[in-house]
């Protein structure tokens, strides 16, 4: 009995593709089908129907899968044991995030780690789309808004607040904003994923809907606040990229009793019964770095 054979079979289940299960096994894609075939040869049945589009697991196919998925967490789970033994954390980490958390929250992040674990070797990923942590073997991500997935661990590092903001510069020269409906007499620096055409307030008592007219629209968080501090309009924005644009006095909150969305931040990772030391050490690091940003508020 090969049991690689059944680790490989495992792993394009999980990755959806020859391709994509031997690029994270390492191996050449020919490699990984001349892997399945033995294994059906020599249990004498087909495992998986191949399409030129998709693969799709037969009745015999989900019967092994649920076996040979749960013997290969079993060896794995061992491993990391193992590894929880040495207590060194090292290796390759692999860390997903949306793509408009932040630079300098996150280049701080990963420069702290690479400080305190030098042997550890981070690989982030930005991206708006959502990664099967699992099937694309990511070790950790950061997620915002409500959670989807109820079988992954989440550990709250709190919540990032939209409120708006615009330069001294611009509000010296503006009309005057006392009130959300004055938003229309503005020029609006628009996030694109908020929204493209309204902006939606909330105060303690009530919320609003405020269309937008005169407006700038792009998709990076990064060019919006960047717009704002140049005195090019009035922004939604989250609370603490722009502390220190606040502390330095190139930003300032307007309309205060009113603000946007609140998003919840959390750490997310699959369920294991023995934590990698990585692992362990990044959620340790992150969280003290990452909650007071989001914890404290604006003055």
């Amino acid at each position: 009995m090969d049991f690689n054979e059944s680790a490989v079979f495992v792993k394009v289940v999980q990755a959806g593709s020859f391709s994509a299960a031997a690029r994270q096994v390492g191996l050449p894609t020919s490699t990984v089908s001349t892997r399945i075939s033995r294994l059906e040869k020599r249990l004498g049945i087909t495992l998986l129907q191949r399409t030129t589009r998709r693969l799709s697991l037969t009745e015999a196919g989900t019967v092994y899968y649920h076996h040979a998925s749960q013997g290969l967490s079993y060896l794995l789970e061992a491993e990391a044991a193992v590894d929880e033994a040495r207590k060194q954390p090292q290796g390759k980490l692999k860390v997903t995030a949306p793509a408009d958390l932040g630079d300098s929250l996150l280049a701080n992040l990963i420069q702290r780690t690479q400080r305190e674990f030098p042997e550890l070797e981070v690989e982030l990923l930005l991206t708006d789309r959502y990664i099967d942590l699992v099937a694309e073997g990511v070790d950790v991500a950061i997620r915002t808004g409500d959670l989807r997935d109820s079988s992954l661990i989440a550990k709250s590092l709190g919540t990032i607040h939209w409120e708006l903001f615009a330069s001294h510069e611009y509000l010296k020269k503006a009309a005057p904003l006392e009130e959300p409906q004055d938003i229309h007499a503005h020029h609006c620096l628009q996030f694109t994923p908020m929204g493209r055409d309204a902006w939606t307030l909330r105060s303690e008592y009530s919320s609003m809907t405020i269309p937008l007219q005169a407006r700038t629209m792009a998709n990076s968080i990064g060019v919006v606040k960047s717009m704002t501090e140049n005195g090019q309009g009035i922004a939604l924005l989250p609370a603490f990229i722009c502390k220190q644009g606040v502390n330095r006095g190139d930003l300032l909150r307007v309309l205060p009793d009113w603000q946007g969305k609140a998003d919840p931040v959390h750490l997310v990772y699959p369920k294991q019964r023995f934590m990698p030391p990585k692992l362990r050490a990044f959620l340790d690091l992150a969280q003290a770095e990452l909650r007071p940003q989001f914890l404290s508020e604006l003055a």
